[in-house]
Order: structure tokens, then C-alpha cells, then sequence
């Protein structure tokens, strides 16, 4: 499998939109192909999936393609239980978070992309939206007759199989049989090795909490830290070969995937922002709660951090893996800036060994 590896140093001077744009890559670590999450809003299993490729990359394991598409079904039955048992007072859509991903991995196994697409036959690009509108119809039709049969999550699974085709019991895999359960047991990854992050003032620092976002259906929990000890998290992980699950905010009008940049500028209404390094926001504790609570933050794509650079002026930058295609110069990669992180991230998954040992010690890791 081709391995996305950024050059040493990059500049960008044959496309005017880049050209004054100039990084030096500082870490770069290895990670799978990018990939196209089409028409769905399964973003976080496209890059939690990535990172555990990556991990597996880092742990000496070689290369794997694992189905992104299989975590979302088995997501899919998940939230639907829990739909059911909330009796419809409860999130139901395509989002989801890095936890749950570790969370079906637990439930369900994995399979190789090779074995479940989520595709059927015919079908030329992956589309939810009628799927998604016809799960939820059918959960609010049992929700409608009041007493739920044992029959609905069987007749649920059938939804999702017209959809997106049935999982095999059991398939081949480089010379042995496996199931999902025996090919997640030879994957050397285990869950409880993986913890989440944020940063927020409405929470004590050091302690787990549950994030109030709309996709944690599962009640996932996060240790809680000060923003500049998030940042530093991230730096020493990723200085040190592991990479970073990254949950935030690409709403902003300094994120543009297509200009593989994701930055704040003081003013974003600059037309040249794109163009050339510009003066960035300055970020506090105290403005990224105000944006998080305002809901100028919000949990809406989640991309996955490997590797470290900086621009001309001396910003440092996260090397972004997305789930877009290969688009724009940097063929499915972007550069954020330290500002954009330190404002718009709403959550990280990382190793519990990716967390420096001061750190870790005040959250008893």
C-alpha cells in the first residue's frame, strides 16, 4: 500500500494560490492513503480507522486496510439500541466519535476493506442519506406501537444489509480463516490503550467528563485538561511517532480544504488569506470556551494529525490527514495552524504512552 509521505520540505511556488506559502516539515509519520468518505457523515470512522492503521504502522505490524464501513453498521445498531431504549429521546444520525470507533472494534471485530466495502454491487460511491431516513422512520414506527418486539433489531440489520450489503461470517485473510472477532484478536490493538482529551473551563481540569456534544450518544468520557497542556500533548505525541485522532470544527471561513489550510485569521475576511501567512487570533482558555459555549465551536468533522511543520514566519502547523479525496496540492492533506488547533479542537484520541509522564501523572494514568 502507498504510504502518503510529505517531503522534507515543501514549496508550493507552481501554484499561485500557495506561493507564498512556504512549510518545512519538522515530523512527518507514516499513515495509509487517504480516502473518500462521499456522500456520509462517517467522518469519525474514516479517521479513527486511519489512526489505527497508523498505530499498526508504528507497533511494526506492516500495513492493513481496515473497513471503515463495518464500524458504521455495527455503530449503526448500537445507536439504534440505544435509541429504542431512550424511546426516541436520544441522537440518531450518521455522526459519531474516535471512541466509538474503539468501542465497535470491542462489540464487533474488524474486517480487511477487502471483505466489506459497504458497497453492493453497482453501487459506485458511498450515500447515507436515504439509508439514514429510512433507520430512523423504522425506529419511530416501533417507538410508535409502544411495546417494542424482540423481532425490530433483526429487521433493523436487514435495512442496513439492502444498503449496504450483508457481512460475511467468516473470510480469508493472507492464508487463514477468520471471523471478526478472530482478525480483531490478531490485531495487536488494544482499546483500553487509548484515551480521549479536551480542554474545556466548564469542567474541573484533571478530572473525565462527559462532553457535551451531540454525537457522544455513548456518554464517552474525556480527561479534561488546561488548552496549553492539550497542545503540548499533541506535540510530544506526534514528536514522538504517534499520531493524533483529531475531533473539531471546520466551519470557519479560514478552513479550506481545497487551499489545504486550516487557520484564523484576526481578519477573516481577508481575500489574501490563503495567499500568504496572515495574523491569527490569538487563542486564550477564555475565548475558546466563550466559542464553544456560543457555539461558534462546534463538533462537526474529525480528521486525523500526523506530523508537525512550520511556515516561513515560524508558525507551527499540524500535518491533517482528511477524508476528502485526494483534493487540493497536498493531495488530501492540509496544514492547520497552532491557532485553529488551539481554538477549534473539540477532542483528541491518543496512546496513553503518547501523554508526557508530568501530565499523566495528574490524570493517574
Amino acid at each position: 500500500m502507498k504510504q502518503w509521505m510529505l517531503g522534507a520540505v515543501i514549496f508550493l511556488l507552481s501554484a499561485p494560490v500557495f506561493g507564498q506559502y512556504e512549510f518545512t516539515v519538522e515530523k512527518e509519520l507514516k499513515c495509509t492513503d487517504v480516502k473518500n468518505q462521499q456522500r456520509t457523515g462517517t467522518c469519525w470512522s474514516f479517521s479513527t480507522i486511519s489512526f489505527i492503521e497508523a498505530e499498526l504502522m508504528r507497533l511494526g505490524k506492516g500495513d492493513y486496510d481496515l473497513s471503515e464501513m463495518y464500524m458504521v453498521r455495527n455503530i449503526y445498531k448500537d445507536k439504534a439500541r440505544n435509541y429504542v431504549l431512550r424511546q426516541g429521546k436520544a441522537n440518531f444520525s450518521q455522526g459519531s466519535l474516535n471512541h466509538d470507533v474503539m468501542r465497535a472494534l470491542e462489540m464487533a471485530g474488524a474486517v480487511p476493506e477487502s471483505v466489506y466495502s459497504g458497497l453492493k454491487e453497482g453501487d459506485r460511491y458511498h450515500d447515507h442519506s436515504e439509508m439514514e431516513a429510512a433507520l430512523k422512520g423504522f425506529l419511530d414506527g416501533v417507538l410508535e406501537s409502544k411495546r417494542p418486539s424482540e423481532k425490530w433489531p433483526g429487521a433493523f440489520e436487514a435495512i442496513i444489509d439492502q444498503y449496504m450489503g450483508a457481512v460475511p461470517e467468516s473470510f480469508s485473510y493472507n492464508g487463514k480463516t477468520h471471523t471478526p472477532e478472530s482478525f480483531k484478536k490478531a490485531l495487536p490493538i488494544n482499546p483500553d490503550d487509548y484515551v480521549s482529551l479536551t480542554s474545556f473551563a466548564h469542567h474541573p481540569f484533571y478530572e473525565t467528563f462527559i462532553l457535551e456534544i451531540p454525537d457522544n450518544y455513548s456518554n464517552g468520557s474525556y480527561f479534561n485538561v488546561p488548552l496549553d497542556e492539550l497542545q503540548a500533548i499533541t506535540d510530544y505525541a506526534l514528536s514522538n511517532g504517534y499520531t493524533v485522532a483529531w475531533d473539531g470544527d471546520v466551519s470557519e471561513k479560514g478552513f479550506s480544504a481545497g487551499d489545504g489550510l486550516a487557520i484564523l485569521p484576526e481578519n477573516e475576511h481577508n481575500d489574501d488569506k490563503f495567499k500568504s501567512p496572515v495574523d491569527e487570533v490569538k487563542v486564550t482558555q477564555e475565548n475558546r470556551q466563550q466559542a464553544f459555549e456560543n457555539f461558534s465551536t462546534t463538533d462537526d468533522h474529525l480528521m486525523h494529525l500526523t506530523g508537525l511543520a512550520k511556515d516561513q514566519n515560524g508558525q507551527t502547523y499540524y500535518i491533517t490527514k482528511n477524508s476528502w479525496g485526494e483534493i487540493s496540492d497536498y493531495e488530501g492533506f492540509l496544514y492547520m495552524s497552532a491557532p485553529y488547533f488551539r481554538m477549534k479542537t473539540v477532542g483528541l484520541m491518543v496512546h496513553k504512552d503518547a501523554i508526557p509522564t508530568d501530565i499523566a501523572s495528574k490524570l493517574k494514568l
